[in-house]
């Protein structure tokens, strides 16, 4: 440890130094992860293995912000040390914290805990949802697009201002063969709406969701079921929606009664279709994008919050990946 120093921050209390940086320092391990540097704390004080002005002083306004977070009595998570690592640099101090302080609340799961928007997109994407009755989510796997609408629905569903809740997605094969499998459609598919039976548990309880998909209240169904019908006081969902062809998207589009809420989400890089075949979400999106009453959210990699371990394998797997192409 020959380059140490000692960063340069202020806290107000021990209460804020413990939430900083985390139970056996948890969160200081991760950003040294993340950074691969050696940080550890000493008494009240944060010391880094490093004398590289640059990263002393990412890492000093890190803490700064993390330090405003907790003064609010926020809880942090690593997951929140990431992203809030990764925007350190793209906005300001109090633009971040702001996020956390002033914490968007989506709704509660079963056992009370509430769930929040974890990140500027998905803070858009709610108010964006809020305002407008049709919203298309794009973006890489991992940012919460999903999610997010899976929890905003039940929000929706438990205050009244829908009356049902509609899942779906295309039954499209990424590799398998859907031939083979037993059941009818609809059963053939549910393995692939895996994702929003989590969601719908973990908002609900299992019970709950059972009973509420027994009434009809809650639908999770292929998107071939929404042929010839009008969606009205509903809150639809159309999940990976980038592997819908172009006359399914515009029947599902034309599918939204009044009062409800229909929102598209999907992954443009991610489009199992055949090779000639359009995307649907991809025509939507360029036919749609200046519609009055219809908002369209891109969410970024900068909203994948992964282990700095998964982040690192990746990276690798990407740079092998770039020099066998480089051979062929």
């Amino acid at each position: 440890m020959d380059n140490l120093t000692k960063l340069e921050v202020t806290f107000t209390d021990l209460n804020a130094f413990r939430m900083v940086i985390g139970n056996q320092d948890k969160n200081i391990k991760v950003l040294g992860a993340l950074y691969n540097v050696n940080i550890f704390s000493k008494g009240e004080a944060i010391y880094i293995d490093s004398d590289h002005p640059e990263l002393i002083a990412t890492m000093e306004t890190i803490f700064q912000t993390l330090i405003r977070i907790a003064g609010k009595n926020i809880v942090l998570t690593e997951r929140d040390i990431l992203y809030i690592a990764k925007l350190t640099g793209t906005m300001s101090i109090d633009e971040i914290a702001d996020i956390y302080i002033n914490r968007m609340l989506i709704t509660k799961t079963v056992g009370g805990k509430p769930i929040y928007a974890k990140t500027l997109h998905q803070r858009h994407y709610i108010q964006a949802i809020n305002k407008n009755d049709m919203v298309f989510a794009i973006g890489p796997a991992g940012t919460g697009k999903t999610y997010v609408a899976v929890m905003n629905a039940i929000s929706k569903l438990r205050d009244g201002t829908v009356k049902k809740l509609i899942l779906t997605r295309p039954a499209v094969e990424a590799g398998e063969n859907l031939g083979f499998l037993p059941g009818d459609l609809k059963e053939k598919i549910d393995p692939y709406l895996r994702p929003l039976y989590d969601a719908l548990y973990e908002a609900l309880g299992t019970k709950q969701t059972e009973d509420l998909i027994e009434k009809g209240t809650i639908e999770i169904a292929p998107l071939a079921y929404m042929r010839g019908r009008t969606l009205e006081n509903a809150y639809v969902i159309l999940d990976e929606a980038q592997n819908t062809t172009t006359n399914q998207m515009k029947l599902f589009l034309t599918r939204l009664g009044f009062n409800s809420k229909m929102v598209v989400t999907g992954d443009i890089t991610q489009i199992d279709l055949p090779k000639k075949a359009t995307s649907g979400l991809v025509q939507a999106v360029q036919l749609l994008e200046a519609v009055e009453g219809i908002a369209i959210i891109a969410f970024d990699r900068i909203d994948v919050i992964r282990h700095p371990l998964v982040q690192k394998v990746l990276e690798r797997y990407e740079n092998y990946e770039n020099k066998y192409r480089k051979l062929f």
